[in-house]
């Protein structure tokens, strides 16, 4: 399979759809496009550490962790040999980016981010979910500067031409690029995935998703 794969626009079942990770992998994505899940989702198929950065940046009373502690812990979380990393954090690139060796990309149109957002943030406020820290969602954030609903309108078209842009950088083509399209796509791959690393345990053999 052609290394550029990841770059084009797939169809539903395209290639995207059919690759495979390797063994350090970044999910990124426009906030409420399913990072966490994804990613947590896809540790828990390959048996790989799940890293979650917000959890890493975030203290409590959404007080974010100083730039040298956020990235010292970023650089202890990301030295192991298997892993699933998820967020968009520039502060990290340069830490993460040059040592995975996959970036699963979830590129939904902005209507589906809106959606999942909106109910993201409802079953948070009103289950009084804890997130990182101890900290909580409010209704009243989402008509602070500091709104999510804001915050993925800002950044929606800056992070899709900012990711085609670092995928086509010449330091970043060691990476293996899955761009889903669709949480359809997403869904077809992640079952895709697992399938192969069951396949693969069932066999008695090391899970190695390297794709040909």
């Amino acid at each position: 399979m052609r290394r550029d794969a990841g770059r084009r626009a797939p169809a539903e079942n395209g290639p995207d759809a059919m690759r495979m990770p390797g063994r350090r992998i970044l999910v990124v994505g426009t906030s409420g496009s399913g990072k966490t899940t994804t990613a947590r989702r896809l540790a828990r198929a390959l048996g790989y550490v799940h890293v979650e950065l917000d959890a890493l940046h975030w203290g409590p009373d959404w007080t974010p962790a100083p730039d040298a502690v956020f990235r010292h812990r970023v650089h202890e979380a990301t030295s192991g040999r298997c892993w699933v990393v998820d967020g968009n954090f520039t502060r990290v690139r340069d830490i993460v980016w040059p040592v995975a060796d996959t970036v699963v990309w979830l590129d939904y149109p902005l209507p589906v981010i809106l959606g999942r957002l909106l109910r993201r943030t409802a079953r948070r406020v009103f289950l009084r979910e804890r997130l990182w820290s101890g900290n909580r969602e409010s209704l009243w954030r989402l008509f602070t500067a500091d709104s999510i609903i804001l915050w993925a309108l800002k950044t929606y078209r800056r992070r899709r031409r900012e990711y085609a842009e670092l995928l086509a950088r010449p330091e970043y083509q060691h990476l293996r690029a899955i761009r889903l399209r669709s949480p359809t796509q997403a869904e077809a791959w992640l079952q895709a995935v697992a399938a192969v690393a069951s396949d693969t345990r069932a066999r008695d053999s090391p899970v190695t998703l390297e794709a040909p």
